[in-house]
């Protein structure tokens, strides 16, 4: 019996990465966008299956850092000289900040950017990873490992919109979910650009619509999104045409 139902496991779980291996694919912008003129930031988004279901691993970023302590993120940071691609940033980084070797991580696409507070590029890359990874955190970064079920980036428990305004004067909405994590036993805020991705990610994935009020045309997510990114874009360019 123990090894029927691993392997009916093993089966399901490969089922399950490959329908999400498939989807996307069919996102992948490449590097569409990496001759953008602006600092280049890159972050993995890694995915596992547990219990049949995906889930996606965050951090939590060191109190101690300079930039937005105490924030929950995915791995990553800004490429440097030695990095070929955006790809090669995100595993790098992963690696410093949790002790992910670039060999354990299946890398599937990346998808479109978006732009921080701070004005970088970031590329949110996708990958597979064990479900029996062991995060080994580097405290100077971060204090804490934990993962969501992806589908809570569509299905959430706990949510709000909170409507921003970039300094260049694009009117977006930012997501908020509140995840309530019982291995854990404590509750973690996700927001911003990383919640921003996990929504895009869940919605690539699922191709269902969510529960919350999102950006995109979701009957035509991939134009939507480029366009979307497009918009901040020039109105980040036209900002700093206009400051010169």
């Amino acid at each position: 019996l123990g090894v029927s139902r691993r392997s009916f496991l093993f089966a399901s779980r490969e089922s399950i990465q490959e329908r999400a291996r498939l989807r996307l694919k069919e996102f992948d912008v490449g590097d569409k966008f990496s001759h953008l003129p602006l600092p280049k930031a890159s972050v993995l988004l890694p995915l596992m299956v547990r219990e049949g279901k995906l889930h996606l691993l965050l951090t939590v970023r060191s109190m101690q850092l300079r930039r937005s302590p105490g924030e929950v993120c995915f791995p990553g940071g800004k490429s440097e000289a030695i990095d070929k691609d955006e790809i090669d940033t995100a595993l790098r980084e992963a690696k410093e900040e949790v002790g992910l070797q670039p060999e354990k991580v299946e890398v599937i696409c990346r998808l479109v950017p978006g732009i921080d507070k701070m004005n970088h590029l970031v590329t949110p890359v996708v990958g597979f990873i064990e479900d029996t990874f062991q995060a080994t955190p580097n405290p100077d970064e971060v204090s804490n490992v934990f993962v969501v079920p992806l589908e809570y980036f569509v299905e959430p428990l706990n949510y709000k919109t909170l409507p921003y305004k970039t300094s260049s004067g694009y009117l977006g909405r930012m997501h908020c979910f509140t995840y309530d994590d019982h291995e854990h036993k404590t509750s973690f805020k996700i927001w911003g650009l990383t919640a921003h991705f996990a929504v895009f990610l869940a919605l690539v994935v699922f191709g269902k619509r969510p529960t919350f009020e999102v950006d995109y045309d979701l009957d035509n997510l991939i134009s939507s999104s480029e366009n979307n990114f497009l918009n901040l874009y020039v109105s980040l360019y036209e900002r700093k045409k206009s400051s010169l």
